[in-house]
């Protein structure tokens, strides 16, 4: 079975490490896992594991995050995997740091990202994976705030939660969401 596990963030070496690029952070982590690399191609840095039986195609848009669509559409045609395969990992600020929340579907929840994913698929009927990244910002400020590098005190225990994010990646992949959202959710 095919899978396609799409990370957002912004491209360039000027948001890599940035809230808002978890999302390729987390893909970075489980390529890192199986010692490949990605690759440019049309639209999105790319890279393919093999876990358990399955193949998860990896995705980082260069898209830039409010046009991720065009990515992911691209991707979904050319690997003609199903939309129920797809799992898009995002980051959230309306959850605290570290925490994961995988849904089956669900509203853009004001990420741009996700909006415009929506917006070019049609419909928010698509698996997703939010990574908290808190919200530390005074009003208004939320885009200053996710374009901000991660704090010290984030570093401290971000490997471990993008550790846990991949487990959920493989969880979604091999047992299905409904039993990885009922092993992760809330850990």
């Amino acid at each position: 079975m095919k899978y396609l596990i799409i990370g957002l963030g912004n491209p360039g070496a000027e948001y890599e490490n940035t809230r808002h690029n978890i999302g390729f952070k987390v893909l970075d982590k489980l390529a890192s896992l199986s010692n490949i690399s990605f690759s440019p191609d049309r639209y999105a840095d790319v890279a393919e594991v093999k876990f358990k039986g399955r193949n998860l195609v990896l995705i980082k848009p260069n898209t830039f995050m409010n046009l991720s669509g065009k990515a992911v559409n691209y991707w979904l045609q050319n690997t003609k995997i199903d939309a129920a395969n797809m799992l898009v990992i995002t980051d959230d600020i309306s959850l605290p740091f570290g925490v994961l929340r995988m849904r089956k579907k669900g509203s853009d929840g004001g990420h741009n990202g996700l909006k415009n994913i929506q917006a070019v698929l049609g419909n928010s009927n698509y698996p997703r994976l939010r990574f908290g990244v808190g919200d530390d910002f005074s009003r208004g400020k939320q885009v200053e705030y996710v374009l901000d590098d991660f704090s010290d005190e984030d570093y401290t225990t971000m490997n471990n939660r993008m550790e846990m994010a991949v487990k959920m990646i493989q969880a979604f992949a091999t047992i299905g969401i409904e039993y990885a959202m009922s092993d992760f959710n809330g850990k």
